[in-house]
């Protein structure tokens, strides 16, 4: 069998330069790994290929992110174990749970959403739109950099993990659609793995690719096992359990299960906490676990 490969594909907003932006994420998720399975950390950051950047955001916005804003932030979150009692306090503090009150009202009654959006919520709803509307070709151009290295990875037999971080879920799925209704291209998905995803709103499930089918057409056909991490205080994932909303696809056959988990991040950016941030999902033991118990599942060149 070829060596498993992680492919991940980042969210909304300006990333730093690509090579720049996988280094900090593959930090990242080998410090999580590392204090939980060694010897996969060891395994991944030694094959050739196998943590892999779908790097869309420059294409969409024309600009990178400036690395040095984040660097000081990605260190602490890389020495830092776990979530500390601070974080987890204000990642539940009774303001964070009204503003998510607020958005899920927005959500279930989206003529309030004008009413109810902050300022940064009114950034992603105008980049969603853009997306969603395909203008310029922009929602196709970004799926088909995705595509090419799912195919890549079918044709050459490698089992693959692919991780969706907050819209990037959303592209991921889309494009897992449309290669299995649209180009019966034989690409399989072992495990998805989405973090601080909006999939979970009813907003963003009247968009997504098949929405208006029924039955095992409205699903995608080609992921094995879905597993969904949601950070405590999350705000982009207001609705943080996809087991029920996608419960169809399990029943239909489509996928081997949906599983919801919760967990606490800590990246803080100038001492403002950011729950959402990807850096602090791909360092947490939560995310390292899955992920190493799938890399081993798939590595034979590693003991038991």
């Amino acid at each position: 069998m070829a060596h498993p490969i992680v492919i991940y594909i980042p969210g909304l907003l300006p990333k730093p330069e690509p090579e720049q932006h996988r280094d900090a994420l593959l930090r990242c998720l080998l410090a999580g790994l590392r204090r939980v399975d060694a010897p996969v950390a060891a395994a991944i950051e030694g094959t050739r290929g196998g943590f892999d950047v779908v790097s869309w955001t420059y294409d969409f916005y024309r600009t990178h992110r400036d690395i040095n804003i984040d660097r000081a932030a990605i260190e602490a979150v890389i020495q830092q174990p776990e979530a500390s009692a601070r974080d987890i306090a204000e990642a539940s503090a009774w303001s964070r749970r009204i503003t998510r009150w607020i958005y899920a009202m927005g959500d279930l009654l989206p003529f309030l959403i004008p009413h109810l959006a902050s300022e940064r919520m009114e950034v992603h709803l105008r980049d969603l739109l853009r997306y969603e509307r395909n203008k310029n070709g922009i929602g196709e151009h970004v799926r088909r950099m995705l595509k090419v290295p799912l195919l890549a990875a079918a044709g050459g037999e490698h089992p693959v993990l692919l991780i969706g971080h907050s819209m990037g879920s959303v592209l991921s799925y889309d494009s897992l659609w449309e290669l299995s209704h649209s180009h019966g291209d034989p690409v399989n998905i072992d495990l998805f793995l989405t973090m601080g995803s909006p999939l979970g709103q009813r907003f963003m499930q009247r968009k997504l690719k098949g929405h208006d089918r029924s039955g095992a057409d409205r699903y995608p056909h080609n992921i094995r096992r879905w597993k969904n991490l949601t950070a405590v205080g999350d705000l982009t994932a207001i609705n943080p359990w996809l087991a029920n909303d996608f419960a169809e696809m399990v029943k239909l056959g489509l996928v081997g299960g949906i599983d919801d988990v919760e967990i606490s991040t800590a990246f803080r950016l100038e001492g403002e906490l950011n729950v959402h941030a990807e850096y602090g999902y791909l360092a947490n033991e939560k995310t390292a676990l899955t992920i190493a118990e799938w890399w081993r599942g798939h590595d034979s060149g590693l003991t038991r």
